[in-house]
């Protein structure tokens, strides 16, 4: 058996196994759970939250905001572990300097994002109105 053909039989021999593994579970999990379907099990449930009107309810824009802004610092921020680890090496070549410049240059554009973020309101769960703000749009008569 050639090299080439080895690789494929293991990954052929690879995918089987995954395959197996995930079928397997589900299949034993149908076979070996009660069945006892009806009552509070047939309810919708969110959150440990009891659903309040319809499922067809848009969400604010927020949640979405926050999650977007925890992925992205938090990604960025995973990023430091991985520098210094390798710093210390960087160091024994002469190169600490270049690399604490760069990683001071990173978490530089880290900060003013931030700031830039808290600046606008984005970090505000609740936003509050300016008084150069109205409450009403000029396009809105109240009567």
């Amino acid at each position: 058996m050639t090299t080439a053909e080895g690789f494929i039989l293991g990954i052929f021999l690879f995918g089987v196994a995954a395959w197996s593994i995930g079928f397997g579970t589900l299949l034993v999990g149908k076979l070996i759970r009660p069945k006892n379907p009806g009552g509070l099990k047939d309810e919708i449930y969110e959150c440990g939250e009891p659903t309040i009107g319809p499922a067809w309810v848009q969400f604010d824009l927020r949640f979405y905001v926050v999650a977007i802004l925890f992925v992205v610092f938090d990604v960025e921020i995973a990023m430091l572990y991985p520098w210094a680890v390798v710093y210390r090496t960087l160091i024994k070549n002469g190169l600490g300097a270049a690399a604490f410049l760069e990683m001071l240059f990173f978490f530089g554009l880290l900060v003013i994002g931030f700031l830039y973020l808290w600046r606008l309101g984005y970090l505000d769960w609740v936003r509050t109105i300016s008084p150069t703000q109205s409450a009403n749009p000029p396009s809105e008569k109240v009567v």
